[in-house]
Protein backbone atom coordinates (compact mmCIF):
# COMPACT_ATOMS: atom_id res chain seq x y z
CA UNK A 1 0.00 0.00 0.00
CA UNK A 2 1.02 3.67 -0.62
CA UNK A 3 0.03 6.66 1.00
CA UNK A 4 1.19 9.88 -0.33
CA UNK A 5 1.07 12.70 2.52
CA UNK A 6 1.25 16.41 0.44
CA UNK A 7 2.34 19.08 2.97
CA UNK A 8 4.98 18.78 5.75
CA UNK A 9 3.06 21.07 8.49
CA UNK A 10 1.94 19.91 11.39
CA UNK A 11 -1.05 18.18 9.97
CA UNK A 12 1.16 16.22 7.23
CA UNK A 13 3.98 15.14 9.68
CA UNK A 14 0.55 13.12 11.82
CA UNK A 15 -0.62 11.69 9.39
CA UNK A 16 2.40 10.33 8.47
CA UNK A 17 2.97 8.72 11.54
CA UNK A 18 -0.38 7.59 12.19
CA UNK A 19 -0.69 6.33 8.82
CA UNK A 20 2.79 4.49 9.39
CA UNK A 21 2.19 3.14 13.21
CA UNK A 22 -1.63 2.21 11.82
CA UNK A 23 0.09 -0.09 9.12
CA UNK A 24 3.70 -0.29 9.26
CA UNK A 25 4.07 -2.30 6.20
CA UNK A 26 2.78 0.40 3.91
CA UNK A 27 4.64 3.30 1.47
CA UNK A 28 4.32 6.19 3.31
CA UNK A 29 6.18 9.21 1.47
CA UNK A 30 5.36 12.76 3.11
CA UNK A 31 6.17 15.45 0.01
CA UNK A 32 7.34 18.93 1.19
CA UNK A 33 7.60 21.66 -1.50
CA UNK A 34 10.24 23.83 0.63
CA UNK A 35 13.53 22.50 2.02
CA UNK A 36 12.53 21.59 5.74
CA UNK A 37 9.32 20.46 7.54
CA UNK A 38 6.94 22.43 10.09
CA UNK A 39 8.37 25.97 8.56
CA UNK A 40 4.78 27.78 10.16
CA UNK A 41 5.64 25.62 12.94
CA UNK A 42 8.73 27.82 13.55
CA UNK A 43 6.77 30.69 13.89
CA UNK A 44 4.20 29.69 16.24
CA UNK A 45 3.89 31.29 19.83
CA UNK A 46 6.56 33.53 18.68
CA UNK A 47 8.80 31.75 18.04
CA UNK A 48 8.43 29.86 21.22
CA UNK A 49 6.15 26.63 19.44
CA UNK A 50 2.46 27.16 21.38
CA UNK A 51 1.71 23.49 20.44
CA UNK A 52 -1.24 22.81 22.02
CA UNK A 53 -3.42 24.03 25.14
CA UNK A 54 -3.56 22.16 28.26
CA UNK A 55 -7.36 22.59 28.75
CA UNK A 56 -9.70 19.18 29.36
CA UNK A 57 -10.27 17.86 25.82
CA UNK A 58 -14.08 18.76 26.43
CA UNK A 59 -13.46 22.27 26.65
CA UNK A 60 -11.75 22.73 23.32
CA UNK A 61 -14.67 23.03 21.38
CA UNK A 62 -15.69 26.31 22.83
CA UNK A 63 -12.51 27.74 21.60
CA UNK A 64 -12.94 26.85 17.82
CA UNK A 65 -15.10 29.30 15.58
CA UNK A 66 -16.05 27.91 12.60
CA UNK A 67 -17.56 23.95 12.86
CA UNK A 68 -16.17 23.06 16.22
CA UNK A 69 -18.48 20.24 15.81
CA UNK A 70 -16.67 18.31 12.84
CA UNK A 71 -13.70 17.81 15.18
CA UNK A 72 -15.38 15.92 17.40
CA UNK A 73 -13.83 12.60 16.36
CA UNK A 74 -10.64 14.28 15.69
CA UNK A 75 -9.90 15.89 19.23
CA UNK A 76 -11.36 12.32 21.25
CA UNK A 77 -8.61 10.33 18.57
CA UNK A 78 -5.62 12.07 19.20
CA UNK A 79 -5.82 14.53 22.34
CA UNK A 80 -3.98 17.65 23.58
CA UNK A 81 -2.46 15.02 25.82
CA UNK A 82 -1.52 12.67 23.13
CA UNK A 83 0.56 15.08 21.65
CA UNK A 84 2.52 16.35 24.19
CA UNK A 85 3.49 12.29 25.02
CA UNK A 86 4.35 11.78 21.62
CA UNK A 87 6.72 14.97 21.51
CA UNK A 88 7.87 14.21 25.13
CA UNK A 89 8.39 9.87 23.82
CA UNK A 90 10.86 11.80 21.24
CA UNK A 91 13.07 14.56 23.11
CA UNK A 92 10.93 17.66 23.54
CA UNK A 93 9.94 18.18 27.21
CA UNK A 94 6.87 20.19 27.31
CA UNK A 95 5.81 22.73 29.71
CA UNK A 96 2.57 24.39 30.99
CA UNK A 97 2.05 28.54 31.05
CA UNK A 98 -0.39 31.49 31.32
CA UNK A 99 -3.68 29.99 29.79
CA UNK A 100 -2.74 26.80 29.84
CA UNK A 101 -0.34 27.55 26.83
CA UNK A 102 1.52 24.59 26.41
CA UNK A 103 5.65 25.27 25.11
CA UNK A 104 8.69 23.39 24.63
CA UNK A 105 10.62 24.13 27.89
CA UNK A 106 13.64 24.90 25.87
CA UNK A 107 11.49 27.79 24.61
CA UNK A 108 11.90 27.51 21.09
CA UNK A 109 9.73 26.23 18.31
CA UNK A 110 12.62 23.94 16.60
CA UNK A 111 12.51 21.51 19.47
CA UNK A 112 8.95 20.38 18.58
CA UNK A 113 10.11 19.83 14.44
CA UNK A 114 13.05 18.13 15.72
CA UNK A 115 10.95 15.55 17.94
CA UNK A 116 8.42 15.23 15.25
CA UNK A 117 11.40 14.21 12.55
CA UNK A 118 13.05 12.17 14.91
CA UNK A 119 9.52 10.13 14.94
CA UNK A 120 8.89 9.91 11.56
CA UNK A 121 13.02 8.47 10.50
CA UNK A 122 12.26 5.91 13.62
CA UNK A 123 8.83 4.77 11.99
CA UNK A 124 10.89 4.98 8.36
CA UNK A 125 8.41 7.78 6.89
CA UNK A 126 9.97 8.68 3.05
CA UNK A 127 10.38 12.73 3.55
CA UNK A 128 10.92 14.14 -0.14
CA UNK A 129 11.81 18.06 0.31
CA UNK A 130 11.21 20.41 -2.91
CA UNK A 131 8.50 18.22 -3.89
CA UNK A 132 5.47 20.48 -5.25
CA UNK A 133 2.67 18.67 -6.18
CA UNK A 134 0.72 20.21 -9.63
CA UNK A 135 -2.14 18.08 -9.53
CA UNK A 136 -4.00 15.05 -8.35
CA UNK A 137 -4.90 12.06 -10.19
CA UNK A 138 -8.82 9.89 -10.35
CA UNK A 139 -10.55 7.93 -11.84
CA UNK A 140 -14.07 6.18 -11.47
CA UNK A 141 -14.61 8.48 -7.96
CA UNK A 142 -11.03 6.88 -6.82
CA UNK A 143 -7.55 8.98 -6.06
CA UNK A 144 -5.60 7.14 -8.22
CA UNK A 145 -2.15 9.29 -7.43
CA UNK A 146 -0.34 12.65 -7.90
CA UNK A 147 1.60 14.95 -10.54
CA UNK A 148 4.99 16.70 -9.75
CA UNK A 149 7.74 17.92 -11.71
CA UNK A 150 9.07 14.83 -11.36
CA UNK A 151 6.14 13.37 -13.35
CA UNK A 152 3.25 10.94 -12.54
CA UNK A 153 3.15 8.95 -9.45
CA UNK A 154 0.26 6.30 -8.33
CA UNK A 155 -1.26 5.88 -5.12
CA UNK A 156 -3.45 3.89 -2.73
CA UNK A 157 -4.45 7.27 -0.76
CA UNK A 158 -3.51 10.81 -1.04
CA UNK A 159 -4.20 13.11 2.36
CA UNK A 160 -3.78 16.61 1.43
CA UNK A 161 -2.39 19.02 4.26
CA UNK A 162 -1.26 21.91 2.56
CA UNK A 163 -2.14 24.85 4.54
CA UNK A 164 -4.16 27.66 4.09
CA UNK A 165 -3.35 31.05 2.76
CA UNK A 166 -1.94 32.35 5.86
CA UNK A 167 1.91 33.27 6.22
CA UNK A 168 2.25 32.77 2.52
CA UNK A 169 6.04 32.77 3.15
CA UNK A 170 6.31 29.49 4.78
CA UNK A 171 4.39 27.89 1.83
CA UNK A 172 1.12 27.77 2.20
CA UNK A 173 -0.56 29.47 -0.91
CA UNK A 174 -3.76 27.88 -1.22
CA UNK A 175 -2.74 24.65 -3.09
CA UNK A 176 -5.11 22.40 -1.27
CA UNK A 177 -8.00 24.82 -2.32
CA UNK A 178 -7.16 24.20 -6.17
CA UNK A 179 -6.94 20.58 -5.37
CA UNK A 180 -10.17 20.07 -3.60
CA UNK A 181 -11.97 22.40 -6.73
CA UNK A 182 -10.56 20.15 -9.23
CA UNK A 183 -11.85 16.67 -7.51
CA UNK A 184 -15.21 18.67 -7.79
CA UNK A 185 -15.03 19.64 -3.89
CA UNK A 186 -16.76 22.68 -2.91
CA UNK A 187 -14.02 25.12 -0.74
CA UNK A 188 -15.72 28.21 1.16
CA UNK A 189 -15.01 32.02 0.87
CA UNK A 190 -11.62 32.34 3.00
CA UNK A 191 -10.69 34.96 5.40
CA UNK A 192 -7.81 35.97 7.15
CA UNK A 193 -8.10 35.66 10.53
CA UNK A 194 -6.39 36.44 13.45
CA UNK A 195 -4.85 39.55 12.43
CA UNK A 196 -5.16 43.13 12.99
CA UNK A 197 -8.25 45.27 12.55
CA UNK A 198 -7.96 48.79 10.11
CA UNK A 199 -9.79 51.21 11.01
CA UNK A 200 -10.69 54.39 9.45
CA UNK A 201 -10.31 57.13 11.93
CA UNK A 202 -7.08 58.29 10.92
CA UNK A 203 -6.14 59.42 14.81
CA UNK A 204 -5.43 55.90 15.01
CA UNK A 205 -1.93 56.81 13.24
CA UNK A 206 -1.12 59.42 15.93
CA UNK A 207 -1.58 56.61 18.59
CA UNK A 208 0.67 53.75 16.81
CA UNK A 209 3.19 52.07 18.97
CA UNK A 210 0.86 53.04 21.72
CA UNK A 211 -0.62 49.72 24.08
CA UNK A 212 -3.45 50.29 26.30
CA UNK A 213 -3.83 47.58 29.52
CA UNK A 214 -6.58 46.31 31.42
CA UNK A 215 -9.09 48.04 28.79
CA UNK A 216 -12.91 46.44 27.40
CA UNK A 217 -13.50 46.39 24.34
CA UNK A 218 -16.96 45.48 22.40
CA UNK A 219 -17.83 45.27 18.64
CA UNK A 220 -21.06 46.54 17.67
CA UNK A 221 -23.35 47.10 13.90
CA UNK A 222 -25.30 49.77 13.32
CA UNK A 223 -28.26 48.22 15.39
CA UNK A 224 -26.30 47.59 18.04
CA UNK A 225 -26.11 44.19 18.08
CA UNK A 226 -23.36 42.51 20.10
CA UNK A 227 -20.42 40.36 17.95
CA UNK A 228 -17.99 40.35 20.31
CA UNK A 229 -16.68 41.47 23.78
CA UNK A 230 -13.60 40.68 25.57
CA UNK A 231 -11.00 42.57 28.39
CA UNK A 232 -7.08 42.77 27.72
CA UNK A 233 -4.40 44.31 25.88
CA UNK A 234 -4.82 46.50 23.03
CA UNK A 235 -2.13 47.84 20.31
CA UNK A 236 -2.60 51.02 17.57
CA UNK A 237 -0.85 50.44 14.62
CA UNK A 238 -0.41 52.91 11.87
CA UNK A 239 -3.71 51.88 10.06
CA UNK A 240 -5.56 50.41 12.64
CA UNK A 241 -5.76 47.97 15.83
CA UNK A 242 -3.72 44.84 17.33
CA UNK A 243 -3.01 43.21 20.53
CA UNK A 244 -4.43 40.48 21.92
CA UNK A 245 -8.28 41.31 22.11
CA UNK A 246 -8.11 42.73 18.63
CA UNK A 247 -6.57 39.51 17.54
CA UNK A 248 -9.18 37.38 19.25
CA UNK A 249 -12.13 39.90 17.82
CA UNK A 250 -11.07 39.67 14.19
CA UNK A 251 -11.97 35.78 13.84
CA UNK A 252 -15.83 36.47 14.50
CA UNK A 253 -15.74 39.85 12.20
CA UNK A 254 -13.64 39.32 9.37
CA UNK A 255 -16.16 37.37 7.32
CA UNK A 256 -18.55 40.38 7.65
CA UNK A 257 -15.99 43.10 7.02
CA UNK A 258 -13.78 41.34 4.03
CA UNK A 259 -16.84 39.36 2.63
CA UNK A 260 -16.74 39.73 -1.57
CA UNK A 261 -20.79 39.56 -1.18
CA UNK A 262 -21.02 43.68 -0.58
CA UNK A 263 -24.73 42.43 0.28
CA UNK A 264 -23.48 40.34 3.64
CA UNK A 265 -20.91 43.25 4.95
CA UNK A 266 -21.30 45.01 7.89
CA UNK A 267 -20.35 48.07 9.19
CA UNK A 268 -19.03 47.02 12.63
CA UNK A 269 -17.37 49.59 15.26
CA UNK A 270 -14.99 48.74 18.02
CA UNK A 271 -16.00 50.65 21.23
CA UNK A 272 -12.75 50.95 23.66
CA UNK A 273 -13.95 50.97 27.69
CA UNK A 274 -10.83 52.58 29.03
CA UNK A 275 -12.09 52.31 32.33
CA UNK A 276 -13.84 49.17 32.58
CA UNK A 277 -12.70 48.44 36.46
CA UNK A 278 -15.29 51.87 37.13
CA UNK A 279 -18.69 52.20 36.32
CA UNK A 280 -20.50 55.53 35.17
CA UNK A 281 -21.16 56.71 38.62
CA UNK A 282 -17.45 56.12 39.74
CA UNK A 283 -15.60 57.36 36.87
CA UNK A 284 -17.59 60.34 37.44
CA UNK A 285 -16.55 60.70 41.17
CA UNK A 286 -12.74 60.32 40.15
CA UNK A 287 -13.08 62.73 37.81
CA UNK A 288 -14.36 65.24 40.49
CA UNK A 289 -11.71 64.35 42.21
CA UNK A 290 -8.88 64.75 39.69
CA UNK A 291 -10.96 68.35 38.41
CA UNK A 292 -10.25 69.37 42.10
CA UNK A 293 -6.58 69.05 41.56
CA UNK A 294 -6.22 70.82 38.20
CA UNK A 295 -9.38 73.59 38.81
CA UNK A 296 -6.81 76.18 38.37
CA UNK A 297 -5.55 74.56 35.28
CA UNK A 298 -7.65 74.20 31.58
CA UNK A 299 -9.34 71.66 31.11
CA UNK A 300 -6.83 69.76 28.04
CA UNK A 301 -4.52 69.43 31.09
CA UNK A 302 -7.08 67.70 33.77
CA UNK A 303 -6.26 64.28 31.94
CA UNK A 304 -2.66 63.34 33.12
CA UNK A 305 -3.43 61.31 36.02
CA UNK A 306 -6.54 58.82 33.60
CA UNK A 307 -4.99 58.49 30.36
CA UNK A 308 -1.01 57.86 28.81
CA UNK A 309 0.50 61.16 27.37
CA UNK A 310 0.09 60.11 23.98
CA UNK A 311 -3.30 59.40 24.37
CA UNK A 312 -3.63 62.48 25.50
CA UNK A 313 -4.29 64.50 22.52
CA UNK A 314 -6.57 62.48 20.47
CA UNK A 315 -8.58 62.11 23.58
CA UNK A 316 -8.81 65.90 23.73
CA UNK A 317 -9.43 66.60 19.91
CA UNK A 318 -12.26 63.85 20.23
CA UNK A 319 -14.10 65.99 22.80
CA UNK A 320 -14.18 69.35 21.08
CA UNK A 321 -15.74 67.38 18.11
CA UNK A 322 -18.26 67.01 20.73
CA UNK A 323 -18.37 71.15 21.25
CA UNK A 324 -16.31 70.95 24.10
CA UNK A 325 -14.14 73.88 25.00
CA UNK A 326 -10.93 72.43 26.06
CA UNK A 327 -9.12 75.76 26.39
CA UNK A 328 -11.83 76.41 29.74
CA UNK A 329 -10.82 76.82 33.21
CA UNK A 330 -11.35 73.09 34.88
CA UNK A 331 -12.91 75.38 37.39
CA UNK A 332 -15.51 76.48 34.95
CA UNK A 333 -16.14 72.54 33.78
CA UNK A 334 -19.99 72.09 34.34
CA UNK A 335 -21.91 68.92 34.65
CA UNK A 336 -22.46 68.43 31.04
CA UNK A 337 -19.08 68.54 29.94
CA UNK A 338 -18.14 65.99 32.45
CA UNK A 339 -20.49 63.67 31.37
CA UNK A 340 -19.19 63.98 28.11
CA UNK A 341 -15.72 63.35 29.49
CA UNK A 342 -16.88 60.15 31.04
CA UNK A 343 -19.08 58.89 28.39
CA UNK A 344 -16.00 59.30 25.96
CA UNK A 345 -13.56 57.12 28.51
CA UNK A 346 -16.47 54.24 28.67
CA UNK A 347 -16.97 54.53 24.98
CA UNK A 348 -13.91 55.31 22.27
CA UNK A 349 -14.80 54.15 19.21
CA UNK A 350 -13.40 53.20 16.15
CA UNK A 351 -15.31 52.01 12.78
CA UNK A 352 -13.48 48.52 11.33
CA UNK A 353 -12.58 49.28 7.24
CA UNK A 354 -11.29 45.98 6.92
CA UNK A 355 -8.33 43.67 8.55
CA UNK A 356 -4.68 42.33 8.04
CA UNK A 357 -3.38 40.82 5.15
CA UNK A 358 -3.19 36.80 5.28
CA UNK A 359 0.43 37.69 5.44
CA UNK A 360 0.03 38.50 8.46
CA UNK A 361 -2.85 36.35 9.57
CA UNK A 362 -2.03 33.77 12.38
CA UNK A 363 -4.93 31.34 10.30
CA UNK A 364 -7.29 31.06 7.06
CA UNK A 365 -11.23 31.00 7.85
CA UNK A 366 -12.35 29.57 5.42
CA UNK A 367 -11.53 26.52 3.29
CA UNK A 368 -12.63 22.71 2.38
CA UNK A 369 -15.71 22.67 3.25
CA UNK A 370 -16.98 20.34 6.18
CA UNK A 371 -19.92 18.97 4.41
CA UNK A 372 -17.75 17.28 2.07
CA UNK A 373 -15.74 15.20 4.60
CA UNK A 374 -16.42 12.26 6.62
CA UNK A 375 -15.45 13.49 10.22
CA UNK A 376 -14.80 10.43 11.52
CA UNK A 377 -11.83 9.81 8.89
CA UNK A 378 -10.72 12.87 7.39
CA UNK A 379 -11.75 11.14 3.75
CA UNK A 380 -13.71 12.92 1.04
CA UNK A 381 -17.43 11.78 0.08
CA UNK A 382 -17.29 12.02 -3.12
CA UNK A 383 -13.68 11.14 -4.01
CA UNK A 384 -12.25 7.66 -2.28
CA UNK A 385 -8.89 7.60 -1.08
CA UNK A 386 -8.53 11.30 -0.96
CA UNK A 387 -8.33 12.78 2.67
CA UNK A 388 -7.71 16.36 3.87
CA UNK A 389 -6.39 17.36 7.62
CA UNK A 390 -5.55 21.01 8.57
CA UNK A 391 -6.12 24.26 8.06
CA UNK A 392 -6.94 23.55 4.54
CA UNK A 393 -10.28 22.22 5.98
CA UNK A 394 -12.94 25.06 7.08
CA UNK A 395 -12.51 25.02 10.40
CA UNK A 396 -10.65 27.60 12.65
CA UNK A 397 -9.80 28.51 16.66
CA UNK A 398 -9.09 31.61 18.64
CA UNK A 399 -4.80 31.82 20.01
CA UNK A 400 -3.56 29.89 22.69
CA UNK A 401 -2.92 26.50 20.63
CA UNK A 402 -6.13 25.14 19.66
CA UNK A 403 -5.53 25.73 15.67
CA UNK A 404 -1.85 23.74 16.20
CA UNK A 405 -4.13 20.60 18.01
CA UNK A 406 -6.52 20.99 15.67
CA UNK A 407 -3.77 20.43 12.74
CA UNK A 408 -2.28 17.57 14.85
CA UNK A 409 -5.40 15.95 15.67
CA UNK A 410 -7.35 16.08 11.76
CA UNK A 411 -3.95 14.93 10.72
CA UNK A 412 -3.72 11.60 13.03
CA UNK A 413 -7.29 10.53 11.73
CA UNK A 414 -6.89 11.08 8.44
CA UNK A 415 -3.59 9.04 8.60
CA UNK A 416 -5.68 5.97 10.62
CA UNK A 417 -7.99 6.49 8.39
CA UNK A 418 -5.83 6.28 5.23
CA UNK A 419 -3.77 3.36 6.31
CA UNK A 420 -6.80 1.22 6.65
CA UNK A 421 -8.22 2.38 3.80
CA UNK A 422 -9.57 -0.49 1.35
Amino acid sequence: MKILVIGGGAAGILAAIAAKETNPSAQVDLLEKNDKLGKKIFITGKGRGNLTNAADPEDFFANYITNPRFLYSALHEFTNRDIQKLLEAHGCRVKTERGNRVFPVSDHAYSITDALKHALKKLHVNIRYKTEVHRLLFSDGCITGIETSHGREEADAVIVCTGGLAYPSTGSTGDGYRFAREAGIKVTETFPSLVSLDVHEEDAYRLRGLSLKNIGIQICDESGKNYYRDFGELQFMESGLRGPVIISASAIVTKYVNCQDLSNRKILTVHIDLKPALDVHQLDERLLRDFDEFKSKELRNAFSNLLPAQFIPVFLDRLAKKGIDINQRVSEVNRNTRKQAVNLLKDFTYTIQGTGSFKEAIVTQGGVSVKELNPKTMESRSVHGLYFAGEVIDVDGYTGGFNMQMAFSTGYLAGKSAALYQ
